[in-house]
């Protein structure tokens, strides 16, 4: 959670480096003492770590009908992972393209980043002055702040899981 290496954990806690390793591994249960030392390394207090709410807020597991639609269905099908993306930091989307389905003439384009992998059929993705067809499983990664366009030009339905950070719907 904090970047911190064993080593690193022990030095600012004044424990030995194979103290942390017994503790991560559960083989031993440091004493109060021990703990308190421990998270004196760490940048939160001992009550703090004490009634930590490890439950998620939010839902962890979504069946599919819990997939919210945000493009409104047919030709073009943008299904959300989750119901709001205001407090998160990526945006989780199944994308479905029927034959001809195309974002439009006019480049999309916005802050952040976008990647994607092709389930099933084919996407002719043009990202800045670069055009290329993607099949299945054959993936994309790039600056959503170029201009792009989504069209599927062949005869089947296109299938795309994505990712976008920060989100953008």
């Amino acid at each position: 959670m904090y970047g911190f290496s064993q080593r690193e954990l022990a030095k600012r806690a004044g424990v030995t480096n194979g103290t942390i390793s017994l503790i991560e591994q559960e083989r031993i249960s440091p004493s109060i003492g021990s703990l308190k030392r421990v998270l004196d390394g760490f940048p939160i207090s001992f009550t703090d770590f004490l009634t930590v709410d490890l439950q998620p807020k939010r839902p962890v597991f979504y069946e599919r009908k819990d997939l919210k639609e945000i493009a409104g269905g047919a030709p073009i099908s943008f299904k959300l992972v989750g119901k709001d993306t205001s407090d998160r930091s990526i945006q989780m989307m199944h994308e479905r393209y029927e034959p001809g389905a195309d974002t439009g003439e006019e480049m999309l384009s916005h802050m952040g980043e976008e990647t994607g992998i092709v389930v099933s059929g084919e996407i002719v993705l043009t990202v800045g002055g670069e055009t290329r067809v993607l099949g299945p499983g054959e993936a994309y990664y790039f600056d959503s702040r170029l201009p792009h366009r989504f069209r599927n030009l062949g005869q089947a339905e296109c299938v795309i899981i994505s990712a976008c950070t920060p989100p953008s719907f």
